[in-house]
């Protein structure tokens, strides 16, 4: 325990050196929760000309009245950041912890269920500043710092973030509060690509790294710009547009995260199972999950928890989160099919690990088109990713030769490739997408070429595989020469349930 405590006191002391470098004071704060030409939030600082608060074009400032948020859009975004919390705890936590040996399960428990406590206390602190407010294309400023200005106690009022509509706002506390999910999750993410073998106190120092240097800064290239209702006139777009975050600038579309949260988690997990090394007797014992019973209740509360965190990420009880809704459910339904259709092509039955693995690829695809396909596109896009991800838990895994335990890699990283990808192909019109906001002034839709925005796509999946990777390489050699990643052989074979913490899972 002391251990624990020294390192977790060094991480940070490393995390604030860290953010007081990448980070630059921003003059006027906004966030959003979208990506390029989609409809977004923009968290607003209420001392500054925010765009949830901006008038409309040619109308007085002083004589706008501010707006003031609908009970049933506030309704829906606390359910959904509730339905967040229930996909990791207790969701992936139990997907997860089916998937182990006995003897390891409460170990991933606890990663999960503290890795997803940590997280969210530093988004409070500084991520949410790092990702969600103004600084450059790469990474936010320090204006939200420790959550200044979403509250004022004072006067009993709440700072107004933006939604995907013009004049249309929730409070940025809920707003901060809902991205704080996705940052937790995402780090929990990684857990399963080196269960069984890592120390709990590298875990901890190193998602807190990674946290910092990969996670804030993806979600900041890909999600922030200026929100809507400050495109009141086309001669402010060029400079609001290079305010944005990187990726937002090209183009790219991510309604929920499959940049930013599966390819980000999945590569730092990839990289982890190279540098950690493998499982002792990984290829000449029997690892088979203990309990798929467990796998099966963690399947099923991240399907339903999915709903908030696609659907949410609308930010209103709108059209947008009725689409993404029911996209959510098609697609991964769809993939459910696919994998148990290729399971029994190649080895003659379908299992019920596969099923479950097959709803998750879904649900990971489906992601960042959830609101930006149409019906029929997330069909396709769900069968697809069924495919593609048997093929990487597989096919793909064999030839990285890593032992990503949990197939972090060949499920996210896979299934969030081919739904970043496959959201280019099936935005557009002419295939019942939705299209997208080609001009923000007048709100007007239209569609960009599907090459075009295939190729707007595949550079914002490889930004994020060469950020993420690079900063998940450091991190990881970081935490070993400072705490040391892996147990010791011992401490593995006898199990991290009693090694690392001291108790049992089952009482025999």
């Amino acid at each position: 325990m002391k251990k624990l405590l020294i390192s977790f006191a060094l991480g940070l002391g490393l995390l604030v050196g860290g953010t007081a470098a990448i980070a630059q004071t921003a003059a006027a704060p906004a966030a959003s929760e979208a990506a390029a030409a989609t409809p977004a939030a923009a968290a607003s600082d209420a001392k500054a000309a925010a765009p949830a608060a901006a008038p409309a074009a040619g109308a007085s400032a002083a004589a706008a009245p501010a707006p003031v948020p609908n009970k049933g859009d506030v309704s829906w975004m606390i359910v959904a950041t509730l339905l967040v919390i229930m996909m990791a705890v207790p969701g992936l936590a139990l997907f997860y912890g089916g998937l182990v040996r006995s003897k390891n399960m409460l170990s991933v428990l606890m990663q999960v269920f503290v890795t997803f406590s940590m997280v969210v206390v530093l988004w409070c602190l500084y991520g949410y500043s790092l990702a969600f407010t103004e600084g450059n294309q790469f990474i936010g400023g320090l204006d939200r710092l420790f959550m200044k200005g979403l509250f004022d106690p004072i006067k009993g009022e709440f700072a107004m973030g933006a939604t995907f509509s013009k004049g249309v706002v929730i409070p940025e506390l809920l707003f901060m509060a809902f991205q704080a999910t996705f940052a937790a999750i995402t780090c929990c993410l990684i857990v399963g690509a080196f269960a069984e073998r890592i120390k709990f106190s590298a875990m901890l120092l190193f998602m807190a790294l990674w946290f910092t240097f990969s996670y804030a800064p993806i979600a900041h290239m890909v999600w922030f710009w200026m929100g809507p209702d400050a495109y009141a006139t086309k001669e402010v777009v060029d400079g609001l547009n290079a305010k944005a975050g990187l990726i937002w600038q090209w183009g790219a579309l991510d309604f929920a995260g499959g940049t930013v949260v599966h390819i980000n988690a999945a590569v730092a997990g990839l990289v982890g199972a190279y540098v950690i090394g493998k499982r002792t007797g990984y290829g000449k014992e029997a690892m088979a999950p203990h309990s798929l019973t467990l796998t099966m209740v963690g399947a099923s509360l991240l399907w339903v928890g999915w709903f908030g965190f696609n659907a949410g990420s609308a930010l209103e009880a709108s059209n947008s989160a009725v689409l993404a809704f029911v996209n959510t459910f098609s697609a991964t339904a769809a993939a459910v099919l696919a994998w148990c259709l290729g399971e029994a092509l190649m080895k003659g039955k379908a299992s019920m690990l596969g099923a479950a693995s097959g709803a998750v690829a879904g649900l990971v695809a489906i992601t960042p088109a959830c609101g930006n396909v149409g019906l029929m596109g997330a069909i396709v896009i769900g069968f697809v990713a069924g495919f593609a991800c048997l093929w990487g838990v597989n096919g793909l895994k064999r030839m990285l030769g890593a032992d990503d335990s949990l197939d972090v890699f060949g499920v996210h990283g896979v299934g969030g490739i081919v739904g970043a990808l496959l959201t280019g192909v099936f935005n557009n019109q002419a295939l019942g997408g939705p299209g997208l906001v080609g001009d923000w002034v007048t709100a007007s839709v239209t569609s960009v070429g599907i090459v075009d925005q295939v190729w707007t796509q595949f550079k914002a999946v490889l930004l994020t595989i060469v950020w993420s990777g690079v900063v998940s390489l450091i991190a990881y050699k970081v935490v070993d020469r400072v705490i040391g990643l892996r147990v010791s052989e011992e401490d593995e074979r006898e199990g991290l349930d009693i090694t690392s913490h001291g108790e049992t899972a089952y009482n025999r």
